[in-house]
Parts: structure tokens; C-alpha cells; sequence
């Protein structure tokens, strides 16, 4: 375990989870199953039999570091590595891969997201292990790939290929990226049966993680590559604000993934879901008889069903006939919305803040 380093992307403010999610508390700092862990919290502990706390570093906006070190008091303060600006995936990777390379060039990295949720807690200790293992046998990029259950249009969806022989058989090679497809074309993907959720969690080793962004894309290679004796030190933050003021926003798997060809997909189970949707958390609630998801302490509802219902504790919530919605509130904001139009939330969001001012959002 020693070798395997996990580097928790913590950085997103989640403005589809609105009015919960905030940019000055993001939903990834919140309890959202209401049992007693956040979701950043839940990320790190999946992770207890597969690398030691120390190895654990956390990659997110500089205003969330007290926030960190309340709710993961065993990381230093050198495992939050704090970005100055949002700069997308390939920026937040690189960081941390070139700082921790500097400490140990035999890491083996494990880059998740802070905001998922994983319900099969043991396949996914064997499926995360499966792709270390894999990266013992070559320089690969590798990507965890999710049995899709529904058509999904807000996922990315990778297609594999058959041929590759690697140590287990659901190692696939992967053959095409797609990105938020429209639903006829998520019901042909789902059909083929050669489609995948991307997951959003890579595995790889440092080495090959450091090779591919010198060859795909060199200036990021160059930026944190050229401070290397600067990791650890003081002069590191005046260091990264520089960088991160002239670095490329771009996705790791636009600048990378799409791109490699040593790329591979471990085929997985594992009652996954990103929850970036109040709908994908009604799908991890438990239902009332009427199929509510319900949280909070003092909510009734009457001839209403199919509906999610969040509420602070001993806020008092009554509905009746309302069906297939979603009702939150927090900090005196309130949203109702229909569940089909939950996609609009994000853009109701950048309404408000330029209406109501960034305190709302």
C-alpha cells in the first residue's frame, strides 16, 4: 500500500445541488444521505484497505481548506493542495501527480471524485485493486467504466473493444469518448451493449501520467514540471497561483484520455452514481410508501408521490398532490421544481447570483 497514493478532486461547487450546494459550502462538504458522513468523507474512508491516510491528498479551491481540516483532521496540510482558480481536471491531475511524483516516482495514483457515491463497497475494493495491479504490466491509462441502467443523457459514455488480454477480463481497451449524448442516441449506446458510464476515476502510475502530459499537453507538462524543488516548500502556493493564472482549462479526458492510446476501461458493478442531480440522490433515498425521498425531520405530505423533499431539521414541510417534484430548502432558500427540468437548476443558479448577488449562490 505504500506506493498507492489517492488524490480526492474536491474543488466543484455543485450548482445543480442548489439551494443546498453553495460555492462558499459545496455539496461534497455536505451530509446529503443524512448518515452521520459527507460525501467527501464516504470518498476518503472507501478507500481505508487501499492506501494509508498519509497517501491521501486533496485537490480543491483555496477557500475550502478550513472546511477540509475539520472533516479529514488526520490530513497535513500538505496533502491539500489548494488551487487558485478553477482550471477543469487536467491542471487539478497534474498538481498533484507532479507533487507527489517529486516525493515518491514509484506512485501509483488513484484520482476520485469527492462527490460519489458507491454502494458496493467490496466489488469496488476488487475493481480499484484490479486496475493497480494492471498498471504492474504496462504503462497504462485506466479508467473505471460503469454498467449503465438507464439511457442516461448527463453521463459520458465509453465504448470498449474486445482483443486486449490483460489480468482480468473486464479490462477492455477502449475505443471511443463520448460526452453527454442525446437520449436516442444513449438508447442506442445502452443497446449495443458495448457502452459504459465514465466514472469519472482514473488509475494509473505517476510515470505514465507524467509522459502523457508531456506529449499531449506540453505546457501544463512544463509548468509543473519546471518547479519540481518547489513541492513541500513554502514558496509552493506563490508557485501554483502562478501557474494556475496561465494554465489551460481543459478536462483530463479531453487533453488525455480521448486522445492516449494505452487507454483502458475496467468494466464494473458497483451501485455507482455521481450524484450530480437532486434526481440522482432520489435514486439513493429511501422511498416512503408513496415513493418519496424524503429528508428531514418534520415533513408530511398527503396525496403526493414520486417526489424529493429536503428540509434543515425542525423545519415543518406539508405537501398535497404534489407529484414528481423536487423541494429543498436551505438557509432560507427554497427551491420547487419539476424533476424533469432539473437540468435548468444550473442556469437558475447563475440567474440569481446576477440578480440577487454571489451571497444567493
Amino acid at each position: 500500500m505504500k506506493d498507492n497514493y489517492l488524490i480526492i478532486m474536491a474543488g466543484g461547487v455543485g450548482s445543480r445541488f442548489w439551494p443546498m450546494s453553495k460555492s462558499s459550502f459545496p455539496k461534497q462538504f455536505h451530509d446529503v444521505l443524512g448518515n452521520g458522513q459527507t460525501l467527501l468523507q464516504l470518498t476518503a474512508n472507501r478507500f481505508n484497505k487501499i492506501c494509508p491516510k498519509e497517501n491521501i491528498y486533496i485537490v480543491t479551491n483555496k477557500n475550502y481548506k478550513s472546511i477540509i481540516e475539520q472533516q479529514l483532521p488526520y490530513v497535513s496540510a500538505s496533502q491539500i493542495l489548494l488551487e487558485p482558480c478553477m482550471r477543469n481536471t487536467a491542471p487539478c491531475i497534474a498538481y498533484a501527480a507532479y507533487k507527489i511524483h517529486s516525493k515518491n516516482p514509484n506512485a501509483k495514483l488513484i484520482i476520485a471524485p469527492s462527490d460519489h457515491l458507491i454502494n458496493k463497497k467490496e466489488a469496488f475494493e476488487k475493481t480499484i485493486n484490479t486496475a493497480l495491479e494492471q498498471t504492474d504490466n504496462g504503462e497504462y491509462l485506466i479508467t473505471i467504466g460503469i454498467k449503465p441502467h438507464r439511457p442516461d443523457t448527463g453521463y459520458g459514455y465509453i465504448q470498449f473493444e474486445e482483443g486486449f488480454e490483460g489480468i482480468d477480463k473486464s479490462i477492455k481497451k477502449i475505443k471511443t469518448f463520448t460526452e453527454k449524448p442525446p437520449k436516442e442516441k444513449a438508447i442506442e449506446f445502452i443497446n449495443s451493449g458495448d457502452f459504459y458510464w465514465n466514472s469519472g476515476m482514473f488509475i494509473w502510475n505517476v510515470k505514465s501520467i507524467i509522459q502523457s502530459f508531456k506529449k499531449y499537453l506540453p505546457e501544463i507538462h512544463s509548468s509543473f514540471n519546471n518547479v519540481t524543488n518547489m513541492y513541500y516548500k513554502d514558496e509552493e502556493s506563490d508557485i501554483i497561483n502562478e501557474i494556475y493564472n496561465k494554465c489551460e482549462s481543459v478536462s483530463i479526458d479531453v487533453g488525455i484520455m480521448e486522445k492516449a492510446e494505452n487507454s483502458l476501461v475496467v468494466l464494473a458493478d458497483l451501485g455507482w452514481s455521481d450524484l450530480g442531480t437532486w434526481g440522482s440522490l432520489y435514486e439513493q433515498i429511501e422511498k416512503d410508501a408513496n415513493n418519496n425521498a424524503v429528508i428531514g425531520d418534520k415533513i408530511i405530505s398527503y396525496h403526493s408521490s414520486n417526489n424529493i423533499i429536503m428540509a434543515p431539521k425542525d423545519k415543518l414541510i406539508v405537501t398535497h398532490g404534489l407529484n414528481d417534484f423536487i423541494v429543498v430548502e436551505n438557509e432560507n432558500m427554497l427551491l420547487i421544481c419539476k424533476k424533469e427540468d432539473e437540468q435548468n437548476i444550473k442556469t437558475i443558479v447563475k440567474d440569481i447570483g446576477e440578480k440577487y448577488g454571489n451571497k444567493h449562490v
